[in-house]
């Protein structure tokens, strides 16, 4: 089969499940894993050299690391470290555990039993997030809580990971692992830290003063492919070195940019990797023994509800809130796919094993749905005050330290809106496309991100989905107007402060729903008539009362002429009209002056 027709038969199996199942409410990882499962040979067959598919698939899970790097920013995970680490290392060494004594209760070896329990306690960030975010539910205490542990199991899948090369688990449980292979791995990951600092940071600095978007691109794959490889040479996971990297640059002026560029790639390869995981599943499993699949899914799916229930118990959340919390997260996660093949690859565990092991969890994430739907039947009121455990939040920072207020352009404007926040104590995140810009402000202290806010990846990854204020602060007449028709489209809850160059500017903006535009020399040059006014001997009352009327009049006269921009000699008609109206009304203001106590000049 040559590779066109798979890479078509790809396409085609996820256009035709992943709609299907989104639409149901079912989520897109099970869709692009019913459409592996469908081409692949337990069903039709069209598919058969899976291993090679997988293997170059894997990639998609190396981008997803350093993306994830890129997203757990040192600060913000001490901020956070408290509800991430006890509830999140609570779950997953307690489940761990728990599936490890049940797993040795069964026959097991001790290894085994406890790298299959790690890889099990792990649930899906894919699944979860994206179906509490559809309920509205990522700002209840529920969600917040699976938050936090969904975030300690991003972190913990890195050390999994490095630890299964270094493992080499024999037929008797122990490792073989030696001191030589530990020495290379601590100093392959000091080598990738000390690049991202010196080397990296420099190098994408360089590749950004080019202006060749392409290049960024290309750099940042590289920067990705670079490290992986460097952690595959001393024997260590390729998304280890991925993660590292992103953590490096997590902090850096790159780090939107970098989201923007890898992320399409990311959601290609991991979708083609779960269409790989979907080929691989062996249903031949479920119809041999029914009984054993079926019994280790519910006892898992049962294992990590308890546990989880007990642990939102021991958090002090209400009975509603921790039952909620165990519903949400029992499942088998995305992971387990990527460490049950690293496992098998490194003969940590047998591959009939893994196999069983991953239809256990593709189970599991069918039922993930309707565990979701059992857990919205819950009472809503619970606890001695007959208030509802969700109402009150647990993690305000998990929430809040999403930047409520987004920047764009960090010039003239930019700036001194930025410092006026500031010293009202509101976060903002600012995002500018003058890398000579970005140096300098990044001198006083400033934290400011390069990227071209008019890519809808660079938005997501600015924040745009909590943000609730767009400042649009920026030079370019052209990309604010872009920048505006991408937020309404995507992004109708933000509201939208602008600055604009000039009339046209401000009807372009206006006509696209803009909230506010403010003309950036018009404010100007009302304060400068009104001292020219002061100086020809008007009273500071009286000056500030004639540029006040004019402009409201002015204002109004702006939204009336942008609904007749398309149509030029009615504008212009209006704008004569408007003239004469401004100066009539001052003239009879002259003339109720009294014995002109107050001189005034003529407005035009």
């Amino acid at each position: 089969m040559t590779l066109l027709y798979e890479a078509a038969l790809f396409l085609g199996a996820s256009v035709i499940a992943v709609p299907l199942f989104s639409r149901f409410g079912l989520g897109s990882i099970l869709g692009y894993l019913a459409a592996g499962l469908l081409i692949g040979p337990s069903v039709l067959g069209f598919v058969s050299n899976v291993e090679n598919i997988l293997h170059f698939s894997e990639f998609g899970v190396v981008l997803l690391l350093f993306l994830i790097g890129l997203e757990l920013q040192p600060s913000r995970l001490l901020g956070l470290r408290r509800p991430i680490f006890l509830m999140g290392g609570a779950q997953v060494i307690g489940s761990g555990l728990l599936l490890a004594a049940c797993g040795i209760a069964i026959g097991l070896g001790v290894g085994t039993a406890i790298v299959t329990g790690l890889i099990l306690a792990l649930s899906s960030t894919a699944i979860v997030v994206q179906m509490l975010a559809e309920k509205g539910q990522l700002r209840s205490r529920a969600g917040r809580a699976g938050f936090a542990i969904l975030l300690f199991q991003d972190i913990a899948v890195i050390p999994l990971l490095a630890l299964m090369p270094l493992l080499a688990v024999s037929g008797d449980g122990v490792s073989t692992g030696g001191p030589e292979g530990f020495f290379f791995a601590i100093t392959a990951i000091t080598a990738v830290i000390m690049a991202g600092h010196f080397l990296i940071k420099p190098f994408l600095r360089y590749v950004v003063s080019t202006r060749i978007n392409e290049l960024f691109t290309i750099s940042a794959l590289f920067v990705v492919v670079g490290t992986s490889a460097l952690m595959e040479v001393v024997g260590l996971s390729m998304a280890l070195g991925a993660f590292l990297a992103g953590v490096v640059l997590s902090e850096s002026e790159y780090r939107h940019a970098l989201v923007a560029d890898i992320e399409p790639f990311k959601g290609l390869l991991m979708g083609m990797f779960f269409v790989a995981v979907g080929m691989s599943v062996n249903l031949g499993l479920l119809v041999a023994a029914p009984l054993v699949v079926i019994g280790l899914t519910a006892g898992l799916l049962i294992v990590k509800a308890i546990w989880l229930y007990i642990i939102g118990r021991a958090a002090k959340l209400p009975h509603t809130t921790s039952a909620r919390l165990a519903l949400s997260l029992p499942q088998g996660g995305e992971f387990a796919f990527v460490l049950f093949t690293a496992a098998v690859a490194n003969q940590v565990v047998e591959r009939p094993f893994a196999d069983l092991m991953i239809l256990v969890v593709t189970l599991t994430m069918i039922a993930t749905p309707l565990l979701h739907r059992l857990s919205d039947k819950l009472p809503a009121r619970t606890g001695s005050g007959g208030t509802s455990g969700d109402s009150v939040p647990e993690f305000d920072k998990i929430e809040d330290a999403e930047n409520r207020v987004i920047i764009a352009g960090f010039g003239r404007v930019g700036q001194i809106i930025g410092r006026i926040l500031h010293t009202q104590g509101i976060a903002f995140t600012a995002v500018d496309y003058d890398f000579q810009r970005i140096r300098v402000v990044r001198r006083f202290g400033n934290k400011i991100y390069y990227g071209d806010l008019t890519r809808l990846w660079i938005l997501r990854a600015a924040g745009a989905d909590q943000a609730e204020v767009l400042v649009l602060a920026m030079d370019d007449v052209d990309a604010s107007v872009a920048l505006v028709e991408l937020v309404r489209q995507h992004f109708p809850h933000i509201r939208i402060y602008a600055r604009v160059r000039d009339r046209d500017h401000a009807y372009r903006l206006i006509e696209l729903g803009v909230d506010r535009v403010v003309r950036e020399t018009f404010a100007g040059s009302l304060e400068i008539a009104v001292h020219a006014m002061q100086g020809l001997g008007i009273s500071a009352a009286r000056s500030h009362e004639i540029v006040q009327r004019f402009e409201e009049h002015d204002e109004a006269l702006l939204h009336h002429q942008a609904e007749l921009r398309h149509d030029p000699d009615q504008l212009l008609e209006t704008t004569k009209e408007a003239a004469l109206q401004l100066e009539t009304l001052f003239e009879q203001d002259r003339e109720k002056e009294s014995d002109g106590e107050e001189p005034v000049v003529p407005v035009v």
